[in-house]
């Protein structure tokens, strides 16, 4: 059993505010053959220096240290593959570093580039996440992805990701008992607000039966509950109070990180008292006889969050953020995730579906990117993904992004007819929750306008 010491709990603090002041992307696709991955990062770099109010060369000139963030050198065949893109973006020979945390690869990067803003050691870093996953076929590349639990255990269960979530969403039916169709509405929301973004690589009107007699990836889950393997990336600008406003009129402050592990392999996850969320008591778990975390939760995913919460002062998730992102890469990952961040206490997470909350005109909207489910999951770039999604809410400028007729035509898409705009209304706070292997690596971060 974990036990924490007063240090192990230590609420993060920075010792100089951190603003986010752009975000730029390409659109994710299963297969991108026209352009190298340092070409697409180079678009998405662009997009972002794009919408501040000084020139590219102003910008560069900026730039005092950058951080990757990518999942695997295996898809592109390339070690190192940091340094190429860090030369191909003109940033030689600022200082530079590449990460990798699994799934929170894009999670990661985005709080290793915020604490080296918060430090004081640079002052404007762009974090520029991709992965290259079409240089394989599909079942090798979810062979390098499955490596990413322990293979001296888990691999042994058929080298695929969704054979992991589909034993553990056997056990949640069992322990929970919520609806199957509950679980589906999951895929077809995330697939149906990926209709309206220019970006999305899997968008889909379904209804519930189709999502349920789709063909199985692995029992139970079908295949719109798993997420896209994508090619794509995703660049994000962290500077100082004093940098951000030169750059922007609006930044964006980060006011919440956290950062939780747990055992590569889930059989090695011992039962512990359940850490208490700042809107939970011990009542709220009274006469529950389940192990925690068991094979169903993720203590990562838990002690991020709470790390975040205390640091951004929020003590009722619901209520107080405006929106959220999740890693969706499965339906059952994602009702997990909605339990282990607080949105309902363990057990209840399908409650939080059900009620209308996790939907556009609920209390708290949830993947209105269309997620890992429908949009993407170009890992490397995921978490900066969902980042910039929450900053373009915030910003009141979603509609001005995702609804840019040039935009789709970039892409060689058509913007639908039954377009949707998915703009929160007066948004001022959102989540994002980047989430590795079976919850090995999970990061939280908050983000608020001011």
């Amino acid at each position: 059993m974990i036990t924490f010491g007063d240090g192990n709990l230590r609420v993060p603090k920075l010792s100089r505010r951190v603003f986010l002041v752009g975000a730029g992307m390409t659109d994710f696709r299963k297969f991108y053959p026209a352009k190298q991955s340092s070409e697409l990062c180079l678009e998405a770099m662009k997009m972002a220096v794009e919408r501040l109010r000084i020139s590219p060369h102003e910008f560069r000139q900026r730039v005092n240290y950058a951080v990757y963030p990518q999942f695997a050198d295996h898809f592109g065949d390339q070690l190192l593959a940091e340094a190429k893109i860090h030369d191909y973006l003109g940033f030689d020979p600022i200082g530079n570093v590449g990460v990798k945390t699994g799934g929170a690869t894009g999670g990661t990067g985005a709080n290793t580039a915020i604490m080296a803003v918060a430090s004081g050691y640079a002052s404007c870093v762009p974090v520029v996440g991709w992965e290259r996953m079409d240089e394989v076929d599909t079942r090798q590349g979810n062979a390098y992805i499955a490596g990413a639990a322990c293979k001296d255990f888990e691999s042994n269960l058929g080298w695929s990701y969704t054979t992991y979530y589909a034993l553990m969403m056997r056990r949640y039916l069992e322990e929970n008992h919520p609806n199957r169709e509950t679980l589906a509405k999951i895929a077809q929301k995330n697939h149906g607000y990926a209709r309206f973004s220019p970006f999305s690589q899997i968008p889909g009107d379904y209804t519930i039966e189709e999502i349920l007699s789709a063909k199985v990836v692995s029992d139970p889950l079908t295949f719109p509950e798993c997420c896209a393997m994508s090619v794509g990336a995703t660049a994000l600008i962290f500077c100082d109070e004093e940098t951000a406003f030169h750059l922007t009129d609006h930044p964006v402050e980060v006011t919440g990180i956290g950062a939780g592990s747990h055992t590569l392999r889930t059989a090695d996850r011992r039962n512990m008292p359940i850490l208490l969320l700042p809107n939970e008591t011990e009542e709220t778990y009274k006469g529950r006889d389940l192990d925690w975390p068991g094979f169903t939760s993720f203590l990562a995913a838990r002690f991020a969050a709470r790390q975040a919460y205390l640091m951004a002062g929020i003590k009722d998730p619901v209520e107080e953020l405006d929106l959220a992102e999740t890693h969706d890469a499965f339906t059952v990952s994602d009702i997990q995730t909605y339990e282990d961040v607080g949105f309902r206490p363990y057990g209840r997470g399908a409650e939080f579906v059900e009620s209308g909350d996790a939907y556009l005109g609920g209390r708290l909207p949830t993947n209105l990117s269309g997620g890992l489910i429908g949009s993407m999951h170009s890992v490397g770039a995921t978490g900066l993904f969902q980042l910039a999604e929450i900053f373009w809410q915030v910003r009141g400028e979603w509609n001005e992004v995702h609804g840019d007729e040039k935009l789709w035509q970039k892409y060689g898409k058509i913007k639908p007819p039954v377009w949707q705009c998915l703009q929160v209304p007066d948004a001022r706070r959102g989540m994002a929750i980047s989430h590795a292997g079976t919850g090995s690596h999970v990061t939280s971060i908050i983000l608020e306008r001011r």
